[in-house]
């Protein structure tokens, strides 16, 4: 693996490349204390072996800091579309998780001739919240106590954070749960704090989402593809579902037992389903 940065107005943007030959795949990975290695640890070096693959740390995330201004959904889709200019790249194949899934759909519904096929993995941008909860969600958006400091207290103690990922990330055994935990901590640590990210605080107003892509789904026409653990706490299955639908031609894999973070969970399942998928 090699990395390279890609400047832009706001900051650096670090990208991990690795591969040599076959076709172009870009990474995209979650919020909050994700960032590139976290998220593609197991899956990259599979892609790796058959395509020439590209992992962005978002703003603000990993290794892209510092970063100045807010790092909002305009600014995060120019984020993707820099690492495809950087590579001279006139498509990709876009493989996207949570946040990164929301962006890799966006990606292919603004975009539609940089996207050869599109991977989203329990994707945001895709649900909407009944009132009061979508007022107490707006709540904890604007306010940093509620979406940081608070977190940075509690996530001190290693055993809070293995409790949070052992019920918010996954939802069954994982083989290497405390790297999984030790890399987190890591991350919290070079970050400053646990805290939402840019993309998700401005992602909601006090009535409605301001990210909300379901209506130009059917906008898109790559191959797709959606994988969704069925114990998902972060993105309940039924949004993913009713995504897909919404999609032409789109595909479905619902990974039993398996939660939020499915392609760490179940990477063996995962990386076969990329893999098969992006061989087309």
């Amino acid at each position: 693996m090699t990395h390279e940065w890609i400047d832009q107005p706001e900051g650096r943007l670090r990208v991990t490349k690795a591969g040599d030959h076959g076709s172009p795949v870009v990474l995209l990975s979650g919020a909050g204390m994700d960032n590139a290695h976290l998220s593609w640890a197991r899956l990259l070096p599979e892609l790796a072996r058959d395509h020439r693959v590209y992992a962005l740390d978002w703003p603000k995330q990993g290794r892209s800091r510092p970063w100045r201004g807010i790092a909002d959904h305009p600014v995060m889709l120019r984020c993707v579309l820099a690492v495809l200019d950087q590579a001279r790249l006139e498509r990709a194949d876009l493989v996207g998780l949570s946040q990164g899934g929301a962006l890799a759909l966006a990606t292919a519904i603004d975009s539609p001739e940089r996207v050869r096929r599109l991977v989203a993995m329990a994707p945001a941008g895709i649900i909407s919240f009944p009132p009061p909860v979508h007022q107490l969600l707006w709540l904890i958006a604007k306010v940093p106590f509620l979406n940081s400091t608070m977190w940075t207290r509690l996530f001190r103690r290693r055993s809070a954070m293995e409790a949070f990922v052992r019920r918010f990330l996954f939802a069954g055994p994982v083989d290497d749960f405390d790297a999984v935990v030790d890399e987190v901590m890591v991350e919290m640590d070079r970050t400053g704090g646990v805290t939402s990210s840019d993309w998700q605080n401005n992602s909601i107003n006090f009535t409605s989402m301001t990210v909300d892509l379901r209506p130009q789904l059917c906008r898109i026409s790559c191959p797709t593809l959606f994988i969704q653990g069925d114990k998902d706490v972060g993105v309940a299955p039924k949004h993913t579902r009713a995504a897909a639908s919404l999609v032409p031609g789109a595909r479905l894999e619902m990974i039993e037992g398996a939660g939020h973070w499915v392609q760490r969970q179940e990477p063996e399942r995962v990386n076969r389903l990329v893999r098969e998928f992006l061989a087309g």
